[in-house]
């Protein structure tokens, strides 16, 4: 009963996702304020439908309800309870109903927030979401549905959750990428409902900015614990593999970013009104090409759900509608945006301009790199791969250059900027950045190889630039100290986001320079020196699991007088009989030492994969401050002082 309760809920969502998308459309046509306000009323109904669906199928997990198709293939008994919670989103179908309940979420807040916002445009941007959701909700129900039941045959005992997927970072992870990837599609709404109100000025790009700085800080946190999770879960000890649906999710991760800045100059000089619309449609469109790639089947990779083409063929054709539909009104609308001006050389403008064809060409490129593969197996020219070597190719230089003009782009003025004001007290940074970039590596490890000297040379020469404009700001206050309270949270929020980046550049460069990595055979009571540390095998012994048996080693690490344990794993999943490698880390804010278990050789002897590696952390730390950066503009109290009125905006 629960379980057909769940199904209703989820058919009335999709009702109620249809009066949405269509109710207040006849309000703005008629001009009925009474029918547009509908809109809020049928988000917040929409809300309360999916999570009544979301929580009855969680019911179901809970229950080991096997009579649920879904349910069957993603649980057992034996799994743990806060795996049975997980595993609800652990595979394709209650990926989709998270999918549409972080949609409906998005929704709820637009209005919930934008009350003093005018109220046709609230009308509007509800309703582009509602289609959206019609869509999504019209999938899961015809292709996808979570709530299908095996009767009146159905198994007493499950299939279990996939190994991979038992791990905390299933928890984390879905649920705060989904918050970024879904969220997108709220600036893709106010794009639209501002070509279609025509009105695209600094007032819509105020409403619009902190959504879109929401969203691209989850997406941020989303990535980092995905980056995270495969570092530490898959036991190769890498933290990025260029996979196709990693690259899934950092595409609309570069163009919300380029959204982001594009955004601020229209919000600051009401120009980029084009450029702003088109991100926002690229940005959303990306994030539905993920949702296709991931599920139609085409790619095959550790992070993808097996999936039928049906459902791919269902969700290409939901993408070629939004981007179809999409640029067809911004092909209609888009003459009246008159916002083509000349900007000069050596302006604020200018620097963002360079900096989103930058960030779109990084986001081409790997576009190119994820899709090409599939084009040439389309066109039968054979299994093509591409792999780190085409991306780090491309994109690592794309990054430099974008950290050239990073460190001057804050410190330009709107509309025109001398070029001695600008360069010259950079002169001094320059230099300093230049030597610190030879002497620093060589100090740290006596050597470094180009791309080291070049990361540290150019971050030092961004971080340069962000004391010296910090400096340059306050420069006219009473003191200092109140110079830097006066600063307005959004400058603080970029500044600390810019940084993030850095930590992440050098973090990069370091692992990926310095990095020990190997494979070794050991007996109990061998030891292998790494880079100082000693690592000394104490043997395997067997424990058991609540749904699995492990075979965990002991070894200790040591250096001078500090110690410390590791205790890898091979586990053997009892449902399912798959191996998985639990790998073991011990570090700190400088390096991780990290070891996994390989197979068992002969005699008491085992494979053992011993790395050491050094500055790791700043990787996902630089990530954190970018998303917290993120967080911090939102709070600048000009995103609380909206154009109130209920009439035409």
């Amino acid at each position: 009963m629960w379980v057909e309760l769940g199904h209703f809920a989820l058919v009335l969502a999709l009702v109620v996702a249809l009066v949405l998308g269509t109710v207040p459309w006849l309000g703005v046509i008629r001009q009925d304020s009474r029918l547009q306000a509908m809109a809020r009323s049928a988000a917040h109904a929409q809300l309360a439908l999916f999570a009544l669906a979301f929580g009855l199928l969680t019911k179901a997990f809970l229950d080991n309800d096997f009579s649920v198709d879904y349910v069957a293939r993603q649980s057992n008994t034996l799994l743990p309870t806060w795996y049975k919670v997980s595993a609800v989103w652990g595979g394709h179908e209650g990926s989709l109903l998270l999918w549409a309940l972080v949609l409906a979420l998005w929704t709820s807040a637009v209005a919930r927030f934008s009350r003093d916002l005018p109220l046709i445009m609230v009308a509007r941007v509800l309703a582009i979401l509602g289609l959206v959701s019609v869509a999504i909700t019209s999938f899961i129900l015809f292709t996808s549905n979570p709530f299908d039941r095996l009767l009146p045959d159905f198994p007493i005992e499950g299939n279990d959750l996939n190994p991979l997927l038992q791990d905390p970072g299933l928890i984390f992870h879905p649920p705060m990428l989904y918050m970024g990837y879904v969220g997108l599609s709220v600036p893709f709404a106010f794009a639209m409902a501002g070509l279609l109100n025509g009105r695209l000025d600094s007032a819509w790009a105020r409403w619009s900015r902190p959504w879109t700085v929401v969203a691209w800080a989850f997406l941020t946190c989303g990535i980092a614990l995905g980056s995270w999770w495969a570092y530490y879960e898959l036991g190769w000890g890498g933290w990025w593999f260029w996979d196709p649906v990693e690259n899934a999710s950092f595409m609309p991760w570069l163009a919300a970013t380029a959204l982001i800045h594009s955004l601020a100059v229209t919000e600051k000089r009401g120009v980029f009104k084009a450029w702003t619309v088109l991100l926002a449609i690229i940005a959303f469109a990306l994030s539905l090409l993920g949702t296709f790639l991931v599920r139609s089947g085409v790619l095959t990779s550790v992070h993808a759900f097996a999936s039928d083409p049906t459902r791919g063929l269902f969700i290409l054709g939901i993408l070629i509608v939004v981007i179809g539909v999409s640029l067809a009104i911004f092909a209609w609308r888009g003459t009246s945006l008159n916002n083509e001006s000349r900007h000069a050389l050596l302006s604020r403008e200018m620097f963002l301009l360079i900096n989103n064809l930058l960030l779109l060409t990084a986001t081409v490129v790997v576009l190119l790199g994820t899709l090409f593969p599939l084009l040439a197996d389309a066109l039968d020219l054979g299994k093509i791969s591409v792999g780190p070597p085409y991306f780090n190719l491309l994109f690592v230089p794309l990054t430099m250059l974008l950290l050239v003009f990073l460190a001057l782009g804050p410190q330009a003025n709107w509309k025109r900027q001398a070029g001695d004001t600008l360069l010259m007290p950079m002169i001094k940074v320059l230099v300093a950045a230049v030597l610190a970039a030879v002497v620093y590596p060589l100090f740290l490890q006596a050597g470094a190889p180009w791309y080291v000297v070049l990361s540290v040379g150019l971050c030092l020469w961004v971080l340069g630039g962000q004391l010296v404009d910090i400096l340059r700001k306050t420069a006219n206050a009473d003191s200092r100290w109140k110079g830097l309270r006066r600063l307005p949270r959004s400058y603080w929020g970029m500044q600390l986001a810019h940084l993030g980046l850095l930590v992440t550049v050098i973090g990069v460069a370091f692992t990926s320079a310095y990095s020990t990595e190997k494979d070794v055979r050991l007996v109990p009571g061998q030891a292998l020196v790494i880079n100082d540390y000693s690592f000394r095998f104490d043997g395997v012994r067997e424990v058991p699991g609540p749904n699995y048996t492990a075979q965990r080693g002991h070894l200790v690490v040591s250096r001078g007088d500090w110690q410390a344990e590791l205790n890898p794993e091979k586990r053997i999943y009892r449902v399912q009989q798959n191996p998985m490698t639990e790998a073991a880390i011990v570090g700190n804010t400088w390096r991780d030492l990290y070891v996994a278990l390989g197979e068992p050789l002969d005699g008491e002897a085992w494979a053992v994969r011993v790395y050491h590696k050094p500055m790791i952390r700043w990787v996902w730390c630089g990530a954190l401050l970018m998303a917290l950066g993120g967080v911090l503009a939102t709070l600048d109290r000009r995103y609380r002082l909206r154009t109130r009125g209920r009439g035409e905006a």
